[in-house]
């Protein structure tokens, strides 16, 4: 399974899948079963997503949930429109009518009062209250409710209840294997796997560090950024720098030691 599937006249997003996710996924839409997925940063989760929602020929909506995301941001509100006040369906509402594909990530970041709305939508009520209009929405076929979080950046303020958690089935993501993360970063960056063998290497070295001098490992989006500059032209340690080294890390003797690192690995 890849992206050169066409759906509709369009070729649905690449992903090259790891196990069986594609699987769980399909299932879980035919089953009209909300789905979670767990795993680091840049992982590939979001892809995973879109493709799967290409596959199956459904609309997707996509949440990038934060701090002040609160119910109401999903489900809607009243807003003054040309001297009226009208309500404007939020994203969530939207999917539930349509019969589209909601997708929430990092759905820990948001509001506690968020997972309250999803309570109702994955059991087998599969319904919507809306309280400010009073209505009371059954989802459409084909919505479906993906949500997803990294386990990493957990803490006792920020989990998901095991109530919440227990509603969905689960899958966990993991970085590629070396076998299959080195064709997707080349197709995705046109640089040729020769190249990108060593930024792959290089990576699993810096993964190996998480919990120690870093809070995350380099993630497969980094891997790529840094194959894309030297397709550009940049130099290798440059390019290394920039998109590996950096954005792990603010603190100057952590980056020297990466670097370092950088050289043993690359020479």
């Amino acid at each position: 399974m890849d992206g050169t599937l066409l759906i509709g006249g369009a070729q649905a997003p690449f992903y090259l899948p790891q196990g069986d996710e594609c699987d769980i996924f399909t299932a879980a839409f035919t089953n009209s079963l909300p789905l979670l997925l767990k795993g680091p940063t840049g992982c590939g989760k979001t892809r995973f997503v879109a493709h799967m929602a290409a596959r199956l020929g459904r609309p997707l909506h996509t949440v990038a949930c934060h701090d002040d995301l609160s119910a109401a941001d999903l489900i809607g509100r009243y807003l003054l429109k040309g001297g009226e006040t009208v309500w404007v369906d939020g994203p969530l509402t939207r999917a539930v009518r349509e019969g589209a594909i909601c997708y929430l990530d990092e759905v820990v970041e948001a509001r506690k009062d968020v997972a309250v709305v999803l309570h109702p939508l994955t059991d087998d009520r599969r319904i919507l209250p809306i309280d400010r209009t009073g209505e009371e929405l059954s989802a459409a076929p084909g919505f479906m409710l993906v949500a997803s979080y990294n386990p990493g950046y957990q803490n006792i303020l920020k989990t998901l209840k095991p109530s919440t958690r227990q509603r969905f089935l689960s899958v966990e993501f993991t970085f590629p294997r070396p076998e299959h993360e080195i064709p997707v970063v080349a197709r995705e960056s046109g640089l040729d796997e020769d190249r990108v063998s060593l930024l792959v290497r290089l990576a699993g070295k810096l993964r190996g560090l998480k919990g120690q001098d870093l809070e995350e490992g380099v993630s497969t989006r980094l891997v790529v950024y840094a194959a894309t500059l030297i397709a550009g032209g940049m130099d290798l340690n440059r390019a290394i720098r920039a998109a590996m080294i950096e954005p792990l890390t603010d603190d100057a003797d952590t980056r020297k030691g990466l670097m370092d690192l950088v050289v043993a690995v690359a020479g």
